[in-house]
């Protein structure tokens, strides 16, 4: 028997490589000769780096500037000329000082100097990996880091964050890196927000990063003002509201084309081909809800071996929708840790027996 195991991270429980590992475990305690492939999976979110180097990319770490300025250690991707660049590793939350949010000043600088980092070894198309971001300044500050200058009505460089955009008066590309013009950008984001309005990055994500009700009203106004100084309609492009707006910068002043997360690292792992002689896939995320319809990994990872007749299991730690779901029911069977475990904060803090448990009852019903 083939086993093919390709679960995204369950956020803030696990990574994809620690479920498929424990899923693996579970199945071999059951059957010792079954062949896994474990394929860690991302969708262009937290996570996309280490999926990149599970697929052969070489990791290079530098020191780089935080979401607040603070110094931190960040790494890129690289294979050949490609560059994986995750927006997190620079300018997450993970990165904030003692995770103390500041909505109106973090910024993505951080991330420029990472794209500059990655120029600098070759890379001639960089895949911008952007979730998880602590910011909400419409990419400004990496593009300020590439070497944009945005000036205020004095010619001074703005300050950096979200909440500085309003100061924004003019942007001169005169020193932006001259490498960006041959190099392609794929922005890899399973999100289609457009960067301001009821359904853009400072009314949906905004709160996320500890904006309050007020500072979400002038984070949308920044937002926009910044992006009437393109004088494009990008800002209303689907993915230009990814990552706090960083996704509008990539479009607009890199040329980024916008890719499906999930496509662009299955394509990445040569996911097609590890699927050759499979009996099942198994594949999985932290909580299976309305937005696992839209570009989610276990979605992906379905329509990929759906085209080739393999049956998909669904291993999540909650799911919210009904089981009559047209989404539902495409899978063959859906586990859940809290089927296993009632306990919520035990699914969360120590997954690992459970979803052990769970491997060894995918094997017990795949055995009959």
């Amino acid at each position: 028997m083939k086993i093919v195991i390709a679960p995204d991270s369950f956020k803030g429980s696990a990574t994809s490589l620690e479920i498929s590992q424990w899923l693996a475990d579970g199945i071999n305690s059951h059957i010792p000769q079954c062949e896994i492939i474990s394929v860690p999976i991302a969708d262009g979110g937290e996570g996309s780096l280490a999926a990149a180097l599970h697929a052969g990319f070489v990791a290079h770490e530098y020191t780089v500037s935080g979401p607040t300025g603070n110094p931190v250690r960040a790494r890129i991707g690289i294979k050949d000329d490609v560059a994986l660049v995750e927006l997190a590793e620079a300018s997450g939350l993970s990165q904030l000082i003692s995770g103390q949010l500041a909505p109106m000043t973090a910024s993505s600088f951080g991330t420029g100097e990472l794209i500059l980092h990655a120029l600098d070894r070759g890379a001639t198309r960089i895949i911008l990996a952007v979730g998880g971001s602590a910011c909400t300044d419409a990419g400004a500050g990496a593009l300020q880091a590439l070497g944009a200058h945005l000036a205020d009505s004095n010619g001074q460089e703005i300050s950096q964050g979200g909440g500085a955009l309003s100061d924004c008066a003019s942007i001169n590309l005169t020193n932006l890196d001259s490498r960006i013009a041959s190099t392609e950008f794929i922005l890899a984001s399973d999100v289609d927000n457009p960067l301001t309005g009821n359904n853009g990055a400072a009314y949906v994500y905004s709160p996320q990063k500890g904006a309050s009700p007020d500072q979400v009203e002038i984070l949308d106004k920044t937002l926009n003002h910044f992006a009437s100084l393109y004088g494009s309609s990008y800002s209303n492009s689907p993915g230009s509201g990814a990552a706090g707006g960083f996704g509008f910068m990539a479009l607009a002043y890199l040329s980024a084309t916008q890719r499906s997360g999930i496509e662009t690292f299955l394509t990445m792992s040569n996911f097609d081909s590890l699927l050759d002689g499979a009996d099942a896939v198994i594949t999985g995320e932290g909580k299976f809800d309305s937005q696992s319809m839209s570009g989610k990994a276990p979605l992906g990872i379905y329509t990929a071996a759906a085209a080739r007749n393999i049956p998909v299991i669904l291993v999540c730690g909650q799911a919210t929708l009904n089981s009559s779901d047209k989404t539902s029911l495409r899978f063959d069977s859906i586990y859940q840790l809290t089927d296993f475990e009632s306990d919520i904060n035990l699914c969360i803090s120590n997954p690992r027996p459970i979803v052990e448990k769970i491997g060894k009852t995918i094997a017990l019903k795949l055995a009959q």
